[in-house]
């Protein structure tokens, strides 16, 4: 199976454009989706989380306080690595699962923290980077998610660098400009990967 690593900063438009790739046959296997489904109530990580940082992290519906626990995350890295050592397995080995399932051409692996979880680039085949300049970052989550200019650079800064994300990459699709030109990027990617997808099929009769 033919696996793309899709990856991209805040505000980079990475869900838009693995939408994309899904609507042209791709399957997609979404990271932050199935991080949702762990720390849902009785979700897998729900234990094993309560555990270690305590019942202030779970609210009252057996579900992760994300607000809670990113509070606490957010300025303490010992408690980031920690939830991350709990999750990262998890979420490894249903993606896994998802991916030896599927039947599509190729699937999309989209891994919000691809560049900073390490061998997350040894899964897949290609590591695609959507990228755009941070000024356009800020502009956007600003005017989508209701956050300060202060706030979103400071997500910015705990995230990997543009530099760090465009060196991992093995392809790069600039979002700067209209959803017409995402989308016209965005098929000549999918004409590429199916082409590779296909080529990889060894027929033994």
């Amino acid at each position: 199976m033919f696996r793309v690593g899709l990856t991209g900063g805040i505000g980079s438009g990475k869900s838009a454009a693995a939408e994309l790739l899904r609507a042209h046959g791709a399957d997609l296997v979404d990271a932050d989706a199935i991080a949702h489904t762990l720390t849902a109530p009785a979700g897998a990580a729900i234990g094993p989380i309560r555990a270690r940082f305590g019942n202030e992290v779970v609210d009252a519906s057996g579900a992760l306080d994300r607000a809670r626990m990113r509070a606490l995350a957010f300025g303490d890295d010992g408690v980031r690595h920690d939830l991350e050592a709990i999750l990262h397995p998890l979420i490894r080995a249903q993606a896994q699962r998802q991916v030896e399932a599927s039947t599509a051409p190729y699937v999309v692996l989209a891994i919000p923290l691809l560049v900073e979880s390490g061998n997350w680039s040894e899964r897949v085949d290609r590591v695609l980077v959507v990228d755009v300049p941070e000024d356009v970052q800020v502009a956007r989550v600003t005017r989508t998610r209701g956050l300060t200019e202060h706030e979103v650079r400071a997500i910015v800064a705990r995230q990997a660098s543009r530099a760090a994300r465009l060196a991992a990459a093995d392809d790069v699709l600039c979002n700067d400009g209209t959803p017409a030109e995402l989308a016209s990027r965005v098929a000549r990617l999918h004409a590429s990967y199916a082409a590779t997808a296909r080529a990889r099929v060894i027929i033994d009769c």
